[in-house]
């Protein structure tokens, strides 16, 4: 294993000019720019979370580079300036429209249970399941990371630079560092009892034992060196060299700090997953909606089916000519009753028969659509629906809850001067992944196997998503890319867990059916109903003049459940962070992105209007 970089440490921005370290330059010593939220122009189009990674995707793109190009740059950046929620050690899906074939593709980048799992390794010796921040502050929760053979793939489908070309701008940022804000400091403090039990990651994040202070800056060359690494070797670095020794060690023997109180959890990866790992390429999941054509992110996630069911549920009804408080009422019905059914039969389709074609049926929908009543809110958890049976209205009736899932992700979207587009959401799982930094190489590891269900969840039916050897976690993450007559319309995103499928599901209500803009549509306050007794809502959504309607309605709501959460960690009472690009007439692209959650996105376009 190597030796961790000893100067990987924040520093004063004073300092780090005054010294003239290498690699430092005016430029990032200084404050940065601030973010902007909305950028509208031609050319191509980056949203992304930090300034950083936007910057990186937008210079791809003007050397030339695909949207594929351009958000591997994005990608990588973010392991750098956003490393609690992306990076090589975590995975994801990838959503691209081909404009040369006006197709839609997805590769699935999910990461796999090790060899070694089953469907008993989240419980204890007495058949229990382990308490869920046990599971997550552990070797046991982290999985096969797929991100970087995810670049390698999309490079290889549609991208015009090599890996190693797309690496070149994280390189640099992680040499030269960036500059802490206050929302980085703040998910710092969220994690700094789990990141002081790890040498490694008390080292990078925690130097001195301290918070980092806004205005410093963090410089990552652990990250830089092993991205060199890889641009050198390829992706065999990780998958079965190298760098994939360290991660089955760090995973296998923690890098506990002398003084950690936590006993943690052993994994079970071997190089040999790593080696096995392979992406998926898989027809995305479709459905009509109002005369456009919605495309998402098929199984192992279930994000393109609940969508879509939620979708179709909905288009029963003529939202737009239904008063606010009647339109928000069936939106929140369709997507209690779509979870219902995700619950109950998605999971990854190599271990689980997917009823996907019933499920995003017209008949389906029907069969749903007539369980909501307009005068009175149905009461949770209900039924699943039976994807095979009529589309006569069957009475509705209790169902089961769901399991576990992690609530911070990451989304961003590209578009480039030919019209290809990506939609990608990638992650590490919770805030922080498992909190293990990957000594001497700058990342964090995934604690994405908690996704699975710790014990089953159906009752007396089979659960979809229980462990098993090489099994993909069923996921949230729904990268959707609209289409109009054909061409490119809409490609939005959201972290969030499973508040990931409501916000984009809301979203695409609000630009279609409430006819809001883009940018109104991602800023509008969000309600997430799940298939739970309360719908959980953002703070500004009890405010709205609709809220006491739908409480009269029955729908009883909360600002955040952290009823599958760690408790120790603080929950933000913002629902996702979205992204998304909207491409009007004459070439023009809008880029939205998020005006205050999580501090905000970073969007912006080649050639400026």
């Amino acid at each position: 294993m190597r030796a961790p970089r000893r100067f990987s440490s924040v520093l004063s921005v004073v300092a780090l000019t005054a010294a003239g370290l290498a690699g430092a330059t005016p430029a990032l010593a200084d404050t940065p720019p601030a973010k902007q939220a909305v950028a509208r122009g031609f050319g191509g189009a980056v949203v992304s979370d930090t300034v950083e990674s936007t910057r990186a995707g937008l210079a791809v793109l003007r050397r030339g580079g695909t949207a594929a190009d351009a958000a591997v740059a994005v990608a990588a950046t973010l392991g750098v300036t956003d490393p609690y929620v992306a990076g090589i050690g975590g995975g994801g899906y990838f959503v691209f429209y081909d404009a040369r074939r006006h197709r839609v593709f997805t590769i699935d980048g999910r990461e796999t249970t090790p060899a070694a799992g089953d469907e008993r390794m989240f419980t204890d010796a007495a058949g229990n399941p382990l308490a869920f921040p046990t599971a997550v502050t552990s070797g046991l929760g982290v999985g096969v990371p797929g991100n970087l053979a995810t670049w390698q793939r999309a490079l290889d489908r549609w991208g015009r630079f090599s890996l190693a070309d797309n690496l070149r701008p994280a390189i640099d940022v992680a040499d030269r560092g960036f500059v802490v804000d206050a929302t980085f400091r703040e998910q710092t403090r969220q994690n700094q009892t789990r990141f002081a039990q790890f040498s490694s990651t008390r080292e990078l994040f925690l130097p001195g034992g301290a918070l980092p202070e806004v205005g410093s800056v963090l410089r990552n060359p652990d990250l830089a060196d092993t991205y060199r690494e890889i641009a050198r070797h390829g992706t065999r670095a990780l998958y079965g060299g190298a760098i994939g020794r360290d991660t089955v060690t760090a995973q296998r023997d923690l890098p506990l700090a002398p003084d950690a109180t936590l006993v943690p959890i052993p994994g079970r990866m071997t190089l040999a997953d790593l080696r096995a790992y392979r992406t998926i390429d898989r027809d995305p999941t479709h459905v009509a909606y109002r005369g456009l054509d919605v495309y998402g992110m098929a199984p192992s996630s279930s994000g393109g089916i609940t969508v879509g069911e939620s979708l179709n549920i909905m288009e029963r009804f003529d939202l737009g000519r239904l008063d606010r408080v009647s339109a928000l009422h069936r939106y929140l019905e369709a997507t209690r009753l779509a979870f219902a059914d995700r619950n109950r039969y998605i999971g990854d389709p190599a271990f689980v028969d997917v009823p996907q074609r019933a499920l995003l049926s017209d008949r389906f929908a029907r069969q749903r659509a007539c369980l909501i009543n307009p005068a009175q809110a149905l009461t949770s958890p209900v039924a699943p629906g039976d994807p095979n049976g009529s589309a006569a209205c069957t009475p509705a009736s209790s169902g089961a809850a769901a399991g576990n899932e992690g609530a911070h992700t990451n989304h961003f979207v590209v578009s480039d001067r030919w019209g290809n587009v990506v939609s990608y959401t990638n992650t590490i799982e919770q805030l922080g992944g498992s909190g293990i930094v990957v000594p001497g190489r700058g990342f964090l590891l995934n604690n994405e196997l908690t996704d699975f269900n710790f014990a089953p969840t159906q009752g007396t039916a089979p659960d979809p998503n229980l462990p098993a050897a090489g099994k993909r976690p069923r996921s949230s993450m729904s990268p959707t890319i609209v289409l109009r007559h054909g061409q490119p319309f809409l490609a939005v995103g959201s972290p969030g867990g499973a508040t990931i499928i409501t916000t984009v599901v809301q979203i695409l209500f609000n630009r279609v059916d409430l006819g809001m803009s883009l940018p109104e549509a991602i800023a509008a306050p969000r309600a997430s109903q799940r298939n739970a007794a309360t719908t959980q809502v953002e703070p500004a959504f009890l405010a709205l003049p609709t809220t006491p309607g739908l409480q009269a309605l029955g729908h009883a709501f909360a600002i955040r459940d952290t009823s599958s959460l760690d408790p120790t960690i603080r929950i933000s009472p913002d629902i996702g962070v979205a992204s998304g690009l909207e491409f009007l007439r004459g070439g023009e692209v809008l880029a939205a992105g998020e005006p205050t959650r999580r501090g905000g996105s970073s969007a912006g376009v080649v050639f400026p209007r």
